[in-house]
């Protein structure tokens, strides 16, 4: 059985507060990547773990981050606010893809979506354009939301989109022309940035009602620069009819018609359209997943976050739940947790319900990661490896690494100019340890000196000439 894989809400952990997590520095790069600690408990699915963090003022280690379960940094993408970092298949071959742009105080955010291939170049850049309106009626580059990058079967692109309008919230005990986020969601051709299919919440009113909302109308929310989030979409996905929308302030998935209307509900507080038996409760729920769905039924898998910033801190859970169609039934299949620790970075499952990993960078209530994953991944960068040379009193030490590279396994280095093999000779040599390997050289060359990453005795890549 495939792993439960999850990671507490960016929601609930982030707080504007000053550097929160301790980092590694290296001697053949400037990347200051926070200190992954991971705890293995059990047998992992084989890949690597992927992570956005951010923290507060933190900006130094902020980026697209791979890490392997020995702590190790495997890649650090460019310095930038991510979410949704993980690997995805499109036209049949793996691709990495993460959201990157400006997070917005009540947690959502305007951005573009990169995909990147096996090397590392940018294949695509999905943005989404359009008549949004923003708090401070700015122009954005691109709208689409940190919430969804979701790559579909058809090989387009999944994202959500906030925009604010005003509307009539006097059913909520608002005003006539107060302002409200309605939460959209578009489906987008890669290539090109068509849009070929987009909905709106608010459009589906009659079905989807302002007053089931949990998220309360109070305060100064309901004006321009603080509007009202009734929806909180923040997940998507294709399903046999249409598509399948996690709304999280509804405490309700929709299934939604190709269409565009609703033709379920499914509820964490009452079931919604069908009966719970069983603890088949959600709240405040992120990352709505389907499997297995026949016209009877399907699975639906989801993080219950069971947690909002107005509220107490409750423990969080991967839950499954079955949905009979037939039936009208939503059944809870199991509910995930640790006892020991009801909120952390992120966490790992087995298929049997048993904890296998635990990891987490910084401090609890101070650091966010929208999402993380485990995922297989496989790649050589179209850059080469660097090194930096620090002299000692025995000689120098040589500094190597290569970002991104999984699956080089030692280092040769050389003096002699790179370009002439003929006239290189090999000087020193190790294995790699983790990110960065040191060679020391008690004698120093008189010519240049470069490294190679190899795996086993095939030649990966090679950096430039390296003067001492």
């Amino acid at each position: 059985m495939m792993p439960w894989w999850y990671t507490a809400s960016s929601t609930l952990l982030l707080s504007l507060g000053a550097a929160a997590w301790d980092y590694s520095t290296y001697n053949s790069t400037g990347f200051q990547p926070p200190n992954l600690v991971v705890n293995k408990t059990g047998t992992t699915e084989p890949g690597f773990i992927f992570l956005g963090p951010r923290g507060g003022v933190q900006t130094a280690g902020q980026a697209a981050l791979i890490y392997d379960d020995e702590e190790n940094l495997v890649y650090e993408g460019p310095e930038e606010v991510t979410a949704n970092f993980m690997v995805q298949e499109l036209n049949n071959e793996p691709v990495i893809t993460f959201w990157a742009g400006d997070m917005m105080d009540i947690g959502y955010g305007y951005g573009s979506v990169h995909i990147l291939d096996r090397s590392y170049k940018e294949i695509y850049t999905v943005t989404l354009q359009g008549a949004f309106v923003t708090p401070d009626n700015s122009t954005k580059d691109s709208y689409i939301d940190l919430h969804e990058s979701h790559i579909t079967p058809r090989n387009t692109l999944l994202v959500t989109a906030y925009n604010l309008t005003q509307h009539d919230l006097t059913s909520i005990n608002g005003s006539s022309s107060d302002w409200m986020l309605d939460s959209h969601f578009y489906e987008i051709d890669i290539p090109t940035n068509k849009v070929v299919n987009s909905w709106s919440a608010l459009e589906q009113e009659a079905d989807i009602p302002l007053t089931t909302s949990h998220q309360k109308l109070g305060g100064d929310v309901g004006t321009q620069d603080s509007p009202y989030d009734a929806y909180h979409i923040n997940a998507i996905t294709t399903t046999n009819d249409g598509y399948l929308i996690s709304l999280r302030h509804m405490w309700s998935g929709y299934y939604i018609h190709n269409n565009g209307s609703v033709i379920w509900r499914v509820s964490g507080e009452d079931g919604g359209d069908f009966k719970q038996v069983g603890n088949a409760g959600f709240s405040w729920q992120h990352d709505m997943r389907v499997f297995n769905e026949t016209d009877e039924g399907l699975v639906l898998n989801l993080f219950n976050n069971a947690n909002t910033p107005t509220n107490t801190e409750s423990p969080t859970t991967g839950v499954s739940l079955a949905i009979d169609l037939t039936k009208k039934t939503v059944t809870s299949l199991r509910s995930l947790s640790d006892p020991n620790d009801s909120i952390h970075s992120v966490k790992e499952y087995d298929g049997d319900g048993n904890l296998v990993l635990s990891a987490q960078f910084g401090e609890d209530n101070a650091v966010a990661s929208y999402r993380g994953y485990r995922c297989q991944w496989s790649a050589v960068p179209f850059w080469s490896p660097v090194a930096n040379v620090t002299r000692t009193a025995n000689g120098a030490n040589v500094y190597m690494s290569w970002n991104g590279a999984t699956d080089y396994d030692n280092w040769v280095i050389y003096s002699g100019a790179s370009n002439d093999s003929v006239n290189s000779q090999q000087i020193g040599s190790a294995n790699r340890t983790g990110f960065e390997t040191m060679i020391n050289l008690t004698s120093l060359p008189t010519s240049p000196i470069h490294v190679v990453a190899l795996q086993g005795s095939t030649v990966l890549g090679t950096s430039g000439d390296i003067s001492f």
